[in-house]
């Protein structure tokens, strides 16, 4: 498996397109198209949050129906979440829009959308727009690039990763683009996240790999403990790579998986480091926990401390928000025997040992705090499980953006 450039427009047969369509922003794209030459298996992972917006419903039951589509629209600005009966109607308007205009189902189009919660949609706007969009299509990496840049909303960067490998001397290839970062937190994070592949794989198969890698990625970070009403993650995979089609949990199938997470790992970190504000990623490793259950409990308690990720903001080695953190996860442990550090493995500070601070030199541990990445790992001395967590330190530009975000 090795990296490649470009995101969702790097697996063959995808192109995608994006314009400046005027639905909240000015002067920036915020509409974008991804498109697969032939239709595509689909998998897909939505919201916890009992409130969903109406693009997550309508892409749910395209997902747990025929599980087949191949076009996705995306805007941003406005999120389409709790705006009745119009919004659903918006949804079904869109998919007319643009499976008109590529001749394909109504049924097989996929809509996301993010921003303010409660406003409608400016739907002439977005017809026009999808109509704009089509003759723009390309197999490009640049257009790919494109509509990364059209779904971010508060978002610094555009966020895209892809990868590739070989099954049966084919070439497979994985692409992926999301947005993300502020109302992230574990069990779908606002995230959203759009992956392409070329591989022939089962429906079944497709949603079970995509169910494992996300519990391995999104659901292990956390930028403010809000879990957004418009979570999305959706897979889709044309199999124009012409490998054997996978019908089973063979090695094709593992080799698949473990590039999948990869892509899905690297595009979380990219959403983690890239939070509201933040100034650092922070990874919060536990290593030798009794159960892997266990493990993503406390890292994730950690990442999603507000105390802590103050202290990160102020490269402060307050290693007691941490230990609290841990102690109120709901995982149990003895903290007179289980040890904390600050740094990796290459170069790591002890802070705690068997119930007590050890002397450590408060200036080496703000230079490991200083940087654009902290890392903290809990050895809980239990057994053989691990797990990693992502998120960022808490700085005053996170309620800066907050507080007027709506205005």
């Amino acid at each position: 498996m090795e990296k490649i450039s470009g995101g969702v427009t790097a697996p063959t047969g995808f192109k995608a397109g994006a314009i400046e369509a005027g639905i909240k922003y000015e002067n920036r794209k915020d509409l974008a198209i991804l498109v697969s030459e032939k239709p595509c298996v689909t998998a897909g992972t939505f919201t916890t949050n009992v409130v969903k917006a109406a693009p997550v419903v309508w892409d749910r039951d395209i997902v747990k129906g025929n599980g087949i589509s191949q076009a996705v629209v995306v805007n941003s600005g406005i999120a389409n979440a709790c705006t009745g009966e119009k919004g659903k109607k918006y949804c079904e308007e869109t998919a007319e829009t643009l499976a008109n205009a590529l001749n394909i189902p109504k049924s097989s189009v996929l809509i996301a959308s993010t921003g303010v919660i409660g406003m409608q949609l400016k739907i002439d706007r977005i017809k026009v727009g999808i109509e704009a969009i089509i003759p723009r299509l390309s197999h490009e990496l640049a257009a790919g690039h494109e509509a990364a840049e059209a779904i971010m909303t508060t978002d610094t960067h555009p966020k895209e990763f892809a990868v590739s490998f070989t099954l049966e001397d084919k070439e497979i290839r994985i692409g992926g683009m999301c947005k993300g970062s502020g109302m992230i937190h574990p069990n779908m994070c606002t995230m959203l996240s759009f992956l392409t592949t070329d591989i022939s794989i089962s429906r079944e198969l497709l949603q079970e790999a995509l169910s494992d890698s996300v519990k391995e990625s999104y659901n292990m970070i956390s930028v403010d403990g809000d879990t957004s009403t418009n979570d999305t993650c959706l897979l889709l995979a044309n199999g124009m790579a012409g490998n054997a089609k996978i019908l089973e949990k063979n090695d094709a199938y593992y080799c698949f998986l473990e590039a999948l997470k990869k892509v899905n790992i690297e595009l979380a970190k990219m959403m983690a480091g890239d939070g509201e504000g933040a100034k650092a990623l922070f990874t919060v490793r536990v290593i030798h926990a009794d159960t892997l259950d266990n493990a993503r409990v406390l890292a994730r308690s950690v990442v999603s401390s507000s105390l802590t990720k103050a202290a990160i903001f102020g490269h402060d080695a307050n290693w007691g928000r941490i230990l609290c953190a841990l102690g109120y996860s709901g995982a149990d442990f003895d903290p007179n025997n289980m040890e904390l550090y600050l740094g990796t493995e290459s170069e790591k500070l002890l802070l705690f040992a068997n119930g007590e601070p050890v002397d450590y030199s408060e200036k080496e541990a703000t230079r490991l705090l200083s940087g654009e990445e902290v890392t903290v790992t809990a050895d809980m001395k239990m057994g053989d499980a691990a797990a990693t967590a992502w998120g960022c330190d808490l700085t005053y530009d996170y309620v800066r953006i907050n507080a007027d975000y709506r205005s």
